[in-house]
């Protein structure tokens, strides 16, 4: 039934491409909350530190479901493309995993730890894997996206597990991803900061100097993507449509700036999520069709359609219970009950 109306490689690519996203939006954010609780610093860096962890606390660690279910999703729709990627950028992959587990098990200590400098020192390990940890999974994202992983004609990956993502397009766009993240981070503080703004204003200044600082480095990202990911930097640039997209999403960053300048902070809200999604939405488009770039297509990389055709209704059954307790969940935690 469903082989006759979808296209199942490309549906459940799009679906990772989705997942991603909302953890870019909420997870990454988290991040770049701990990017901040390292800067933290003036006399209101003890405050800043305990409005971050008051924010991030509730949820943050139901964040990593969507990461979860990439995972899961990689492994069970493309499993060829699961194992090329777990060989080829097995390094980053298992560093990036540690910084995961660093930040959580250093988050909760610090929380519940006494409040001595030995301690303390748990603090900085949170702010630290916060750091590393978006570098690396744009670094991975990079590899993947650079056209440079190999594939033989029995598709297995030719590899030295390093020359794939030790380059230069993936670090500038393991840069790109930290500044995103601690942008977002930003934009969402100045909300959570409404009954302080002293604090309110921190982060809104640190939320424009993050976005210029990404506007930075997607700017470095562009220029290396020309010969370090050739695909991606045709896709992007290399029509009057691509050049509308970039408007676009200039345009939109510009309107946050603005918003921002003006303490327009529910709209600089939204308007950080929609630049965040096309950004994303540019990458997925230049990924469109492929696993890894020239190396492997979803077509070649998928499971068969006997497998794929259940594990979208299980997928989408699964989704009847996952989305509506996530929006139960910010429910409870994230909208302030009004006053009679």
């Amino acid at each position: 039934m469903f082989d006759a109306h979808l296209d199942l490689p490309v549906v459940f690519g799009s679906l990772i491409g989705i997942a991603l996203l909302v953890y870019a939006l909420t997870g990454g954010a988290d991040f770049g909350g701990g990017v901040f609780d390292l800067l933290a610093s003036g006399p209101r860096r003890d405050r800043q530190r305990a409005l971050i962890a008051h924010a991030i606390g509730p949820i943050w660690e139901a964040n990593h479901v969507w990461m979860i279910l990439v995972v899961v999703l990689l492994f069970v729709a493309f499993p060829v493309g699961f194992a090329a990627l777990m060989t080829a950028l097995h390094i980053p992959i298992v560093l990036m995993l540690i910084g995961i587990t660093l930040r959580g098990a250093a988050f909760v200590f610090r929380a519940y730890g006494p409040a001595t400098p030995n301690w303390r020192r748990w603090g900085a390990v949170f702010a630290a894997s916060s750091v590393v940890t978006p570098i690396l999974l744009g670094v991975i994202l990079g590899a993947v996206t650079s056209g440079r992983m190999i594939v033989d004609e029995n598709r297995r990956v030719v590899t030295n597990f390093y020359s794939e993502w030790c380059a230069l397009f993936p670090w500038t766009l393991g840069f790109m991803m930290l500044s995103l993240f601690a942008y977002l981070a930003a934009v969402y503080l100045t909300l959570e900061s409404q009954h302080d703004s002293e604090l309110r204003d921190d982060f809104r200044r640190r939320a424009m100097f993050a976005n210029a600082g990404f506007g930075m480095t997607a700017a470095l990202a562009a220029l290396a993507a020309r010969t370090g990911a050739p695909h991606l930097f045709t896709t992007l640039a290399g029509t009057p449509r691509a050049w509308l997209m970039q408007g676009v999403t200039a345009f939109v960053a510009l309107a946050a700036m603005a918003a921002l300048y003006h303490r327009r902070f529910r709209l600089a809200r939204a308007l950080a999520i929609v630049q965040t999604t096309l950004v994303w939405a540019a990458w997925m488009v230049a990924q469109n069709g492929w696993i890894l770039v020239d190396a492997l297509s979803l077509e070649d990389a998928a499971s068969p359609p006997s497998f794929l055709r259940p594990a979208l209704v299980v997928l989408a059954l699964g989704s009847l219970v996952l989305v509506p307790a996530f929006v139960f969940l910010f429910r409870v935690f994230k909208v302030r009950p009004t006053m009679p």
